[in-house]
């Protein structure tokens, strides 16, 4: 049964699907996603579109507000991080997917595009929300990547709150794992990892790109990964270059996909490299990594970015992605292409 638990004040929005670029750069730009895949509309309701919409609005709200009134491209990222995290509509935080073994493993990272430092962490059980445990480790630790009983002990010293791992139960993801076990028994199969194995096939993640007034830039990431996953794999979202990547100098990216092909290829470097290096515009550089060189590869997926002049781009070469976008006056959540 399908369920709301991710309420808001609704908002006017724009209905428009793809952004265009802007002559006057903007006081602030944020971007959202909710993850990519096959999100068919014949298995959408109206009920659970709306409450998709209805989440990613509100998501958006929380970044907008703290960039309108000033605050930092890294606050309006971990804030509206968390909330997508607590939220049970997406594969990050409350909502994540179950491993083989029926556990959920979380994964999430975030990078500073002012001083190019970065926090992430790999495998957590115990930790609410990892993306404020990924700064923790980006602010408060020599490292970028702390992954399991690691990060959890680095948790507990930094006076983050353990939390029971019920909390990130939800009855629809344990069905889809249950499905997945039935399948892998029925056909003689065990771990294949191949393909994203959870039956809607939504390559679920969730991630935000945002940019501030003082002209700085943030990344993050964050996800339950996959269905059925097991010998604690990690995907491409705690993965610096690969699901996420910052730099003042040229743009913010978040990836969500098959986590695989994010990593063999850098995606998220690969946007900025093409940007920095290449002198590519931000539209051309990610529909050059996504609907050209990843989709070329046999990648599915698609990514957030916002660069340094505020333009947004929200590439995907799946059947949807749950994303939005807002600037001063703009604001806009979509699924499909149109």
């Amino acid at each position: 049964m399908f369920f709301i638990s991710c309420q808001y004040e609704p908002q006017n929005l724009v209905n428009q699907n793809n952004v265009t670029n802007k002559s006057a750069k903007p006081s602030y730009a944020i971007a959202i996603h909710g993850g990519a895949g096959a999100i068919r509309r014949s298995e959408m309701t109206p009920e659970k579109e709306a409450a998709y919409r209805t989440a990613l609005d509100s998501a958006l709200t929380i970044g907008e507000t703290i960039l309108k009134n000033g605050g930092t491209a890294l606050d309006a990222v971990e804030k509206t991080i968390s909330y997508l995290e607590d939220c049970p509509l997406f594969n990050a935080g409350r909502g994540a997917v179950f491993t083989h073994e029926g556990k959920n493993e979380l994964d999430a990272s975030i990078m500073d595009g002012f001083t190019q430092k970065a926090g992430a962490v790999g495998g957590v059980t115990t930790v609410r929300n990892p993306i404020r445990l990924a700064r923790s480790v980006m602010e408060k630790s020599p490292h970028v990547l702390l992954t399991g009983t690691g990060a959890e002990q680095f948790a507990t010293e930094n006076g983050f709150e353990k939390v029971d791992p019920k909390w990130f139960f939800t009855q629809d993801r344990w069905n889809s794992l249950q499905s997945v076990l039935e399948a892998e028994k029925s056909q003689g199969k065990t771990g294949n990892l191949e393909r994203p194995e959870d039956p809607d096939k939504k390559l679920g993640t969730v991630g935000c790109v945002a940019l501030d007034q003082k002209g700085n830039l943030a990344a993050g990431t964050s996800t339950g990964g996959m269905t059925n996953k097991r010998w604690n794999r990690l995907g491409d979202s705690p993965i610096i270059g690969a699901g996420t990547y910052a730099s003042n100098d040229a743009c913010a990216v978040s990836c969500t996909g098959h986590g695989e092909y994010f990593i063999r290829y850098a995606v998220a470097y690969d946007v900025w490299a093409r940007m920095s290096y290449g002198k590519a515009s931000l539209a051309e550089a990610t529909d050059a990594v996504i609907n050209q060189k990843l989709k070329e590869k046999g990648g599915e997926g698609g990514l957030i970015a916002v660069d340094k002049n505020g333009n947004i781009a929200q590439p995907f070469n799946s059947e949807g992605m749950y994303r939005g976008w807002a600037k001063p006056g703009e604001r806009n959540v979509a699924i499909y292409r149109d």
